[in-house]
């Protein structure tokens, strides 16, 4: 007997997860993207006091509707589309879970499954294959050009001949920080509606918030693609990483198949009160995103500079590279006390956009690794 008696196609893989290391070891952590500003000590009192009156009543199950939430969550999308649209996200097109990870599982065991297939166009965020794989859906791989954006007229026939149930697109990419203009949102959820029996678009903006002035939100097209579907999470504009909560924004049918696969009461009371504390605070919360555009607009600029090539970026983290050995440089980088990502095309590191004082030690370790092994391979410049 072999024990576990896991699935087949899952004997010998790793769990994932980016490298963890401790603050000894790299005080200057940017690998995550995580909001370097934790909430303020309003909106963490809030927060408290939120979550001390849910756990009076702990012994009762969760709203599993979480109505009050989506309708905060609502009110808040509706901010990106009233102003630009003049319509309003419906409650009943919002939906919210333990994290956008869960959000897109949701989708997966809904649409997805044995004999359907999810496309997506590399490089892109890594979790969604496996999604795939734990859903028992076909996964399907196109991809981008050299400056990492989409060839739509490619991208749309590799759509028409795949015909997969789910498309996955980050917007802004992750890990390139490249977002979607809203023509290729809408080519897409054309195509994806054109066969039977038709596919949805999943637009993930985990970092929506971020993207640059004049950068539209794919929101402001869903009136037009019933198969159109939004993303979002508090993990990082709301600087709430830790408490888990992912959302959607989406038709009310679509919302309506999500609840046949998940859990019962799947967001505990806990969650629903931090996140509507929290919501109460966004417009301070969304003061710190600006300064993290500045930020990393910044940086762009100081990368490039040193003779680098950077992607252009509408999130909280910057691609740059090239390196002969990324490796070796990202190690390089550790010893200093900083600590970045290896991911994307081979060559490349990531690094998210954290306070002023991080960002001024990660350029002074990377001065000093350029210094002693002054670049890098050639690439095509994004």
């Amino acid at each position: 007997m072999v024990f576990p008696p896991l699935r087949e196609e899952l004997r010998g893989l790793a769990p994932y997860g980016a490298p963890q290391v401790s603050l000894e070891r790299a005080p200057v952590q940017l690998n995550t993207n995580e909001n370097p500003y934790g909430p303020s000590a309003a909106c963490a009192a809030d927060i408290a006091e939120a979550v001390r009156r849910a756990a009076t009543t702990l012994n009762r199950y969760p709203d599993r509707e979480h109505v009050e939430l989506r309708e905060a969550l609502a009110a808040y999308l509706s901010r990106d589309t009233e102003p630009t649209r003049g319509f309003r996200v419906d409650p009943a097109q919002v939906w919210a879970a333990n994290g956008s990870n869960e959000i897109m599982l949701q989708l997966l065991q809904a649409f997805g499954g044995p004999g359907r297939r999810a496309l997506s166009f590399a490089p892109t965020y890594s979790m969604y294959p496996e999604y795939a794989r734990d859903t028992v859906t076909d996964w399907v791989q196109g991809h981008r050009e050299d400056d990492f954006t989409l060839d739509l007229d490619r991208a749309r026939a590799l759509v028409l001949e795949q015909q997969p149930s789910v498309v996955l697109l980050p917007s802004p990419n992750n890990p390139t920080g490249t977002a979607l203009p809203p023509e290729a949102v809408g080519m897409l959820c054309e195509a994806a509606a054109s066969y039977e029996p038709g596919g949805l678009v999943v637009i993930d903006e985990a970092y929506g918030e971020f993207r640059r002035a004049g950068t539209p939100s794919a929101l402001e097209l869903l009136p037009e693609h019933r198969n159109l579907v939004v993303t979002r999470t508090m993990s990082k504009a709301f600087a709430l990483a830790g408490a888990r909560l992912g959302y959607l924004a989406a038709d009310p049918a679509i919302c309506d198949a999500i609840r046949i696969v998940r859990l019962p009461y799947h967001l505990s009371a806990v969650t629903q009160a931090a996140a509507l504390a929290a919501l109460r605070h966004a417009p301070e919360l969304l003061g710190k995103v600006d300064d993290l555009r500045a930020e990393r607009d910044r940086t762009v600029e100081s990368l490039r500079a040193r003779g680098l090539t950077v992607a252009d970026s509408d999130a909280n983290f910057v691609l740059f590279g090239t390196f002969a050995d990324r490796h070796a440089t990202w190690e390089q980088l550790l010893e200093r006390g900083v600590l970045v990502r290896e991911t994307g095309p081979e060559g490349w590191l990531r690094v998210s956009i954290g306070t002023p004082e991080e960002m001024m030690a990660f350029e002074a370790a990377l001065t000093e690794v350029l210094t002693q092994d002054p670049l890098t391979e050639e690439a095509s410049t994004p």
